[in-house]
């Protein structure tokens, strides 16, 4: 197993930042790591996703557990391998947030697999608090 969290304070409220997360379609506005995404359902638990990385073959990924304005977990399977990264946010005083994502993976080249699907979580994080400061009121 490999675990990893990365961490970012952002000056928007937790409803700015979910409603970038639930807009999947649009994750590559602020997540380079996307160049395609489809959705195959409403975003909840049992949802199924399609997300492709620039220059790789597609990803299908289920959403494990949603909870509105706090937090969504999503699991991709290739494999033997699981990737499961927990996205949460949590609200501090002014208007502003933490959001954290949690990476877990389980089994053959899990060392090598988790670093690399993380390895641009601070970027990630980064965009993402610009997305959600330009949408917040």
């Amino acid at each position: 197993m490999w675990k990893k969290s990365y961490a970012k304070e952002i000056e928007a409220p937790p409803a700015a930042i979910w409603s970038l997360f639930c807009d999947v379609k649009n994750w590559k506005r602020w997540n380079a790591g996307v160049e395609e995404m489809e959705i195959f359902g409403p975003f909840e638990a049992g949802t199924e996703f399609k997300m492709k990385p620039p220059g790789q073959d597609p990803l299908t990924s289920r959403l494990l557990e949603v909870r509105a304005n706090e937090f969504f977990v999503d699991e991709t399977r290739v494999d033997d391998l699981t990737v499961i990264v927990a996205h949460r946010i949590e609200p501090l005083e002014s208007n502003r947030s933490r959001v954290t994502f949690e990476i877990e993976a389980y089994g053959p080249g899990c060392e090598e697999v988790g670093p690399a699907v993380s390895s641009d979580f601070p970027d990630v994080l980064n965009s993402l608090a610009t997305a959600a400061v330009q949408s917040s009121p």
